[in-house]
């Protein structure tokens, strides 16, 4: 699939996929985007707000705490999950400003929703974490 042909709605569902539990580079579509002349700020913005959302439904997902849904889509086993709750707890919505990380960042959001982290501050840090990575491409590319 060209997701360039769809250009900014490529890049965001690009971006929102890669929060979530498919295994998909939106930095690859994200660096193609910009090298074909999309603006690196609109750039930016689509592409946080989408990968921003897939993380979050990550962390609701672990919130419901469904662990056949967790074990069958996220391929966690949960005594793998339960390894993360010390973390969890040590440093709690602060610990979202990782979930950027390529494959442990999901694991990441689904522990901190699962074991119940505060979905405000998860949310923000999510963000931030999600921004820097975005904007820190961008700024490698030019």
């Amino acid at each position: 699939m060209d997701w360039l042909e769809y250009g900014y709605w490529g890049l965001f569902f690009a971006a929102f996929l890669s929060g979530t539990v498919v295994p998909f580079s939106s930095e690859v579509v994200l660096a193609a985007g910009l090298y074909s002349g999309m603006d690196p700020l609109t750039s930016l913005i689509v592409a946080t707000i989408g990968n921003w959302i897939g993380g979050y439904t990550t962390f609701w997902i672990g919130h419901l705490g469904k662990l056949d849904w967790i074990e069958k889509y996220f391929r966690v086993k949960h005594e793998k999950l339960l390894e993360w709750e010390g973390t969890v707890n040590k440093y709690g919505a602060y610990f979202a400003i990782l979930g950027w990380l390529p494959i442990l960042g999901n694991v990441i959001l689904l522990a901190l929703g699962f074991f119940h982290a505060r979905p405000i501050p998860s949310a923000w840090w999510m963000f931030v974490g999600k921004t820097a990575r975005y904007a820190a491409i961008i700024w490698l590319m030019n």
